[in-house]
């Protein structure tokens, strides 16, 4: 499962966080008291100045403010606090000869104002509709962000089928809260990838990302890795060694095969998931750790644990988000850019010609199981380029077995056409850079045609541009 909850930099709350501002103590304290009572969260100032710095660092919800104090007034406040953040509401209590001043400030920016004396009910009313505005337009601007994000993600996670557009937008959403989390998936799927997405779409993306295979540590020295060391811990520590754990402060600790964790170390591991601190071998000394934690696994942590051969309490631990990548086979839309991409890489790389697989190739490739995934396409490209075998093509490439190519499908003819016909369209796109007319006579198809399977497939012309 996937813990869907996402907060942007400003956090949500159940009730609002109001700034109170009064130079008059009497007035300050009253108006406090009717808030707490409707059940608002307050923080008072009697001076402007001081309850900006608290705006700056702060994030309130709604500020409400007298004009005439001493210092900074409120008309000044609220246009500080626009620059602050344009979305901030303010209401300012005026006296009224103040009203043409208000108003001026309402144009200015300010969200309303409110004549003295303030009616409690009124005043609680009025602030409850602009903290109802303010997490609109936080919600809108956090789906925005997702939006952005998303879009950029598409150059990091490459494909168009639906799975991998689902998992591009909760890496996005998990990324925005860091909790510790796992990701599922066959061998040569790409679960390195998806973890260096998280980090770098996370607030630790400035931090290190810190991989570990778990099953290439001999289980001797599984500690000494991960905890590191003082001088003189064991024999033929001559010098203090910083562990993984530690050397991942600030950013994200990758643990790849975690299922090959030896058991005695997984209960060392829990301890420091839960309490987030450790020990080096041969000290005393706690470390509190600022670390994100994403584990993956190739195998079902659940049964691993009813088995026995996994720790029930540490599956638990890392339940609490859990990404699920899939089978190279289970996108198969996704096979022709990828190929593409691969083998254009490559070409580059090796300073080799690129040459376009043909239709029978895209045929090959489509049909074929791809038991390796993600990272035998990309072996299988690289060859391609590189011209290896008898012959350049993708078809002996793949074993030259027309049986072993052409495993039947799940999907049924009607899908298997459909798929085939979008893979030819997106590889004339890639071929004219995106030019329609050169396309159209291309697959010799009317505009209306092409745009209307366009459509049916989601395939966007800008995206090959």
């Amino acid at each position: 499962m996937i813990n869907h909850n996402d907060h942007s930099q400003t956090e949500y709350s159940d009730q609002p966080q109001i700034i109170l501002v009064d130079d008059d103590a009497a007035v300050l304290k009253a108006t406090s008291q009717w808030l707490r009572l409707a059940g608002m969260s307050v923080e008072t100032f009697a001076r402007a100045e001081t309850a900006l710095e608290q705006i700056a660092t702060k994030s309130p919800d709604v500020i409400v403010s007298d004009i005439k104090m001493p210092g900074m007034d409120g008309l000044t406040l609220a246009r500080r606090c626009a620059d602050i953040d344009p979305d901030l509401p303010v209401i300012l209590i005026t006296a009224h000869g103040d009203i043409k001043m208000a108003v001026k400030a309402i144009r200015d920016g300010a969200y309303d104002f409110m004549e003295k004396p303030v009616e409690p009910e009124l005043l609680t009313d009025r602030i409850q509709r602009a903290w109802e505005k303010r997490q609109l337009i936080l919600e809108n601007q956090k789906l925005k962000r997702i939006v952005d994000r998303g879009a950029s993600l598409e150059h990091r996670l490459l494909g168009r089928s639906p799975v991998i557009r689902q998992l591009r937008q909760q890496i996005v959403q998990l990324a925005a809260t860091p909790v510790d989390t796992v990701i599922n998936g066959a061998t040569g799927t790409g679960k390195e990838l998806v973890a260096q997405c998280l980090h770098e779409w996370s607030p630790r993306s400035e931090g290190p990302f810190v991989a570990v295979n778990c099953g290439a540590i001999p289980d001797t020295l599984f500690e000494s890795e991960l905890f590191g060391h003082e001088k003189g811990a064991f024999t033929g520590a001559s010098e203090k060694r910083i562990g993984k754990i530690e050397y991942a402060m600030g950013g994200t600790l990758f643990l790849d095969e975690i299922e090959s964790m030896p058991l005695n170390f997984q209960i060392k591991l829990l301890r420091v998931l839960q309490e987030r601190k450790l020990e080096r071998l041969g000290s005393n000394k706690t470390i509190d750790l600022d670390i994100w934690i994403i584990a993956a696994t190739k195998v079902n942590l659940e049964s691993a644990s009813a088995e026995g051969d996994f720790r029930e309490d540490l599956y638990y631990r890392f339940n609490v988000a859990e990404l699920f990548i899939p089978r190279l086979s289970e996108r198969q839309q996704d096979i022709p850019l990828l190929f593409s991409h691969f083998a254009q890489k490559a070409a580059y790389q090796f300073e080799r010609p690129y040459m376009p697989p043909t239709d029978d190739d895209l045929t090959s490739l489509i049909e074929y199981p791809w038991q390796g995934n993600v990272r035998q396409l990309k072996n299988i490209a690289e060859r391609y380029v590189l011209g290896v075998g008898a012959t350049r093509s993708i078809r002996s490439l793949l074993g030259g077995n027309d049986a072993t190519i052409n495993t039947p499908s799940s999907n049924g003819l009607n899908e298997r056409v459909q798929q085939f016909e979008a893979q030819l369209i997106i590889q004339s796109l890639q071929k004219h850079k995106g030019n329609i007319s050169e396309v159209m006579e291309d697959l010799t198809l009317p505009r209306r045609t092409l745009n209307n399977k366009m459509i049916q497939y989601e395939i966007k012309r800008k995206d090959y541009l």
